[in-house]
């Protein structure tokens, strides 16, 4: 569920705030400090741009600053900048941010691209587990796996889809050949590199699915309507390690 701006800021600021006034009687300054920044950060999930985000989660500390609530040594202002570190990794951010899968978004994938029951199905970047809630729905007989490099929202996504066996990880790391199904929802510099690397490791049969950007130079093998804005492509392995580029699909 999405929430109208700026009523995000507000819910994450007052909970930082809350979080803080309510440690401060019992926790050291700099402790308090570090736990509201991270009420902060995770509140900025909430939003659906980076800047966003990042006004979110910086909000708290500027406030703290400019109010002069609380007196805390120089080295402690570094605390919202380590816990931004945590929830989102510097080299986390070469690959997409945090994209919810929007609910609904793959209404119909099963039907296009089929997966016998107990298939193994890979959100790659699975952040706080909307892919795999929707995946779920889509093939709700699959072992869904999920990766995520930010521990944060590895763990966060571990609770929420406990279903599901979601592990930290660098998913250009991952061996993906284990997998009929790899979910992506990535930035579109990355399509070419995920193609190549399902090229060099999935089997064939297998899928390479994404949503909201299609391989360049390449023919999806079937496509979903756009949703809410955003398409999802489809490209099936075939023998030899190539993609499918067969005719396109709809539903």
């Amino acid at each position: 569920m999405r929430f109208p701006w700026p009523l995000p800021a507000v819910l994450a600021w007052a909970a930082a705030w809350l979080a803080f006034a309510g440690l401060r009687q019992a926790a050291p300054p700099a402790v308090a400090v570090l736990l509201a920044c991270g009420v902060g950060v995770a509140g900025s999930v909430l939003a659906a741009t980076w800047w966003r985000r990042a006004l979110i989660a910086l909000g708290f500390p500027l406030s703290l600053l400019l109010t002069g609530a609380a007196a805390l040594p120089s080295w402690a202002w570094l605390l919202p900048l380590a816990v931004l570190l945590l929830v989102y990794p510097l080299n986390a951010w070469r690959d997409a941010p945090l994209f919810p899968t929007p609910r609904g978004a793959l209404r119909g994938l099963d039907a296009l691209a089929p997966l016998p029951p107990g298939a193994a199905v890979l959100d790659a970047g699975c952040g706080l587990g909307d892919g795999l809630l929707a995946l779920r729905a889509a093939y709700p007989q699959a072992r869904l796996h999920g990766l995520e490099w930010s521990w944060p929202l590895a763990l966060l996504c571990r609770l929420r889809c406990p279903w599901a066996r979601v592990r930290r990880g660098d998913i250009w790391a991952a061996d993906w050949s284990g997998y009929q199904l790899v979910y992506l929802f990535q930035r579109p510099e990355s399509m070419a590199r995920a193609a190549a690397k399902a090229q060099a490791e999935m089997m064939p049969g297998s899928w390479l699915v994404s949503l909201a950007f299609e391989v360049p130079g390449l023919r999806a093998s079937a496509q979903l309507p756009a949703f809410a804005g955003q398409g999802v492509w489809m490209y099936q392995m075939r023998t030899g390690g190539t993609l499918s580029r067969g005719k396109v699909e709809t539903t």
